[in-house]
């Protein structure tokens, strides 16, 4: 099964309209790069790194505001404490397997040295969610080369989805998981403004999936599609939202709180052994290191909403879009998981949601 995205197949989500590439790319100066291992010698290895720029290597010396929401915490998002203290990114952000965490944000600090970044030291943000039943990941797969291609793969525009980056080992809601991307766009007060997500998707159990609020788990159940493991709700999603709208740290914490939303539409809940982790991060301010003063803008409190369901909507359809774009895979001890059938997809689609007319 080719892969494809949710709007390939005819179906869609939510009501605000998508940015150009409908990936977290609309944002003006994010870009996204990707290693990706898939190999069964000397060791199964279904496992990679995504990397995101908030504003490319200008980030170094021209940091962005952030916020973080952790709605579940069993997992690990490196740098949370500076964020939460000083509001700011200063550098690249990256997700990978579990096991690989600490040399993917040991590489970004080096990078950061290599690049004569002026800050004294370096807490990068790394988050993860886990692949090992799939992969080998137990054997530390991912060395600093792998990092380094990542970071320096990084580019704009339409996004590679599924079965991708530090989402290649993923399952969600029992199918083939993985990185999901989307954007949304707000007109408001003759502005316009961009939310975009990426997602890395490892969660849920098969009968919650929800496609625009249609039940496409149960229907599509496992006497349809094998479950590759016994029943579980458990494991992880890494949601990263920028926007180019004027957000104080505050409100980009805000704004992250609103994955949850975008999460819950499509099935997942937090369970107790899910990381379920949100950074959100916005490139309007400029806040250059080293000034001792910067003029800052924020956009009004009472326009927050639109942008809370442009990055719900966001969330969800970056979730169903890494669903869709997955392909079987099989990996470690030949265990295989299977992909989302479009086919069954948009028969179960059009039996709840009938054409109109």
């Amino acid at each position: 099964m080719a892969h494809a995205r949710l709007r390939d197949l005819g179906l869609s989500t939510g009501s605000l309209p998508t940015g150009q590439w409908n990936a977290i790319t609309d944002v003006a100066g994010v870009a996204v790069g990707y290693a990706t291992i898939a190999t069964d010698e000397p060791l199964s290895l279904r496992t990679g790194i995504t990397a995101i720029w908030p504003r490319g290597p200008a980030i170094w010396t021209d940091a962005v505001f952030a916020g973080f929401h952790s709605f579940n915490g069993n997992g690990e998002m490196t740098g949370l404490p500076w964020i939460e203290e000083q509001g700011l990114i200063g550098a690249p952000v990256a997700i990978t397997n579990t096991f690989s965490v600490g040399i993917v944000r040991d590489a970004i600090a080096a990078l950061a040295v290599r690049a004569g970044a002026p800050q004294r030291f370096h807490l990068p943000v790394v988050a993860e969610t886990y692949d090992g039943w799939l992969s080998e990941s137990e054997t530390f797969p991912i060395t600093t080369a792998h990092a380094f291609a990542a970071l320096d793969e990084a580019r704009s525009g339409p996004l590679a989805e599924g079965n991708v980056g530090g989402g290649t080992g993923m399952i969600c809601h029992q199918f083939k998981g993985g990185t999901g991307t989307a954007s949304r766009l707000v007109e408001d007060k003759g502005e316009s403004f961009v939310v975009g997500a990426l997602v890395q998707a490892n969660y849920g159990a098969r009968e919650m999936l929800r496609v625009d609020g249609v039940p496409v788990g149960r229907e599509i159940g496992p006497d349809l599609v094998p479950l590759p493991r016994p029943q579980s709700d458990a494991g992880s999603i890494i949601v990263v939202l920028a926007t180019d709208a004027p957000l104080l740290p505050i409100q980009c914490k805000r704004l992250a709180r609103r994955a949850t939303t975008g999460l819950a539409w499509a099935g997942g809940l937090g369970a107790n052994g899910s990381g379920d982790i949100f950074l959100a991060f916005s490139t309007a301010n400029h806040i250059r290191i080293g000034e001792p003063a910067t003029e800052v803008g924020m956009l009004a409190p009472e326009r927050m909403t639109n942008l809370f369901q442009a990055a719900a909507e966001a969330t969800e359809e970056a979730i169903l879009n890494a669903l869709t774009a997955a392909e079987t895979m099989t990996g470690r001890q030949g265990r295989t998981v299977y992909a989302l059938p479009h086919d069954r997809l948009i028969e179960v689609m059009r039996r709840f949601r009938p054409p109109l007319g």
